[in-house]
């Protein structure tokens, strides 16, 4: 009998073949990958909240509830969102030593890792506003002339001209923002804590807000000059005015007393 002659493979059948392996892979791949990574960031996030939890029951329930609803000591945390959290934690705020008209800065107790726990598990309690990026609140490209027109125009009734703070009614203040952490000042626009009000995006946009920390930066940093010698609460010539004018007419007055009391000891004698 005659054998049949092996049939010869076309030259290019192993490439197709391979292509197709190929795509069958990334098609696979495709279809979990995603699913997979959605998973972890889900599970990441559970655990962020469990661990939370914890904290909250331990620095914050007593105050505010174990289930953020609030107390007659600490009010309801729902909707209050992860960036009033980074804000109150992040600064010292929170938790509060003591109850009074004005809750101040202080040393912060819980590393940046516990402040993100007790953030996500608080942002669980209702939607609110996130923690912003370093791109949303960096000063980097920003209009530090607009920020100083927006913040006279919003800000400076209560923080000062400059950010030096000053006092308001009932034994509270506005806080000095010289050396406050560009995020926290962001957060603080974001949320209004306190006795300050809540600038959203739809009052001050993220460009807006990135303008005023550009010119709290202008004025503030380490390399800042002041032309005028001392700033006297970053006033300007209004307040160095006050300051020549009080001291120095006060000065004259009694250059005068006294050279008329020696002129007239001098006629007795």
């Amino acid at each position: 009998m005659k054998k049949l002659s092996a049939r010869r493979r076309h030259p290019l059948a192993a490439v197709v073949v391979l292509f197709i392996a190929l795509a069958a892979c990334a098609g696979l791949y495709t279809a979990f990958a995603p699913a997979d990574k959605a998973q972890a960031d889900e599970t990441a996030q559970s655990l962020a909240i469990e661990e939370g939890k914890k904290l909250y029951a331990v620095g914050c329930a007593s105050c505010h509830g174990t289930g953020g609803q609030g107390t007659s000591d600490g009010p309801s945390l729902v909707g209050v969102g992860a960036a009033a959290v980074d804000f109150q934690v992040g600064t010292g705020r929170m938790p509060a030593q003591q109850p009074g008209a004005q809750v101040p800065r202080k040393k912060v107790i819980y590393s940046q890792a516990e402040i993100d726990q007790l953030a996500a598990y608080i942002a669980s309690f209702g939607a609110g506003p996130s923690i912003p990026t370093k791109e949303e609140y960096s000063p980097e490209g920003a209009d530090a002339a607009k920020g100083g027109e927006l913040f006279r125009t919003n800000c400076a009734q209560c923080h000062n001209f400059t950010g030096k703070g000053g006092a308001l009614s009932k034994g509270k203040y506005a806080p000095t923002l010289e050396g406050v952490d560009p995020k926290h000042i962001y957060e603080a626009m974001q949320t209004g804590p306190q006795n300050m009000p809540s600038f959203p995006d739809t009052t001050l946009t993220e460009k807006n807000k990135q303008d005023i920390i550009a010119y709290l930066d202008a004025v503030n940093s380490d390399k800042t000059v002041e032309p005028g010698g001392l700033s006297l609460g970053g006033l300007g010539p209004v307040s160095e005015g006050l300051f020549a004018w009080v001291f120095g007419l006060g000065g004259l007055i009694a250059v005068a007393v006294w050279v008329a009391a020696r002129t007239a000891k001098a006629k007795k004698s």
